[in-house]
């Protein structure tokens, strides 16, 4: 069963975070490499994450500009998708928070970081 541990701050949301153990069957918890680990929730750098498709299609100005007016506000409530592939980062979707993030000049983007091969890159540049 997993834990999870919570952290809520009072007075500004950008400090949220979400973090999480597995529990093995001797009630010690851990991330170690035995485990197969799902998606994690982590910030990363703007010029760490390559946006192969960037160029296929505009972006919407206003809701980039509402994006950008509601991350100020309140932060990014939803990370983007973001492939690892052997250490590197790939974004093929969150256009819109990416490019918000980008204009208000924020050095990090909260993402959902899966693992994938080289194969599954290929997949999503088909």
């Amino acid at each position: 069963m997993a834990s999870f541990i919570l952290r809520v701050p009072t007075a500004n949301l950008r400090g949220f975070s979400v973090s999480a153990a597995a529990s093995s069957s001797n009630g010690k918890t851990g991330t170690g490499s035995t485990q197969k680990a799902g998606p994690m929730i982590v910030e990363l750098p703007l010029d760490q994450i390559k946006r192969p498709l960037m160029r296929t299609r505009a972006n919407d100005p206003n809701k980039v500009q509402e994006l950008m007016q509601s991350i100020q506000q309140i932060g990014l409530q939803v990370p983007i998708d973001v492939l690892e592939v052997d250490g590197v980062y790939y974004g093929f979707s969150g256009c819109h928070r990416y490019e918000a993030h980008q204009r208000l000049g924020l050095p990090t983007i909260r993402c959902k970081v899966r693992r994938g091969t080289k194969e599954t890159l290929r997949h999503h540049l088909r």
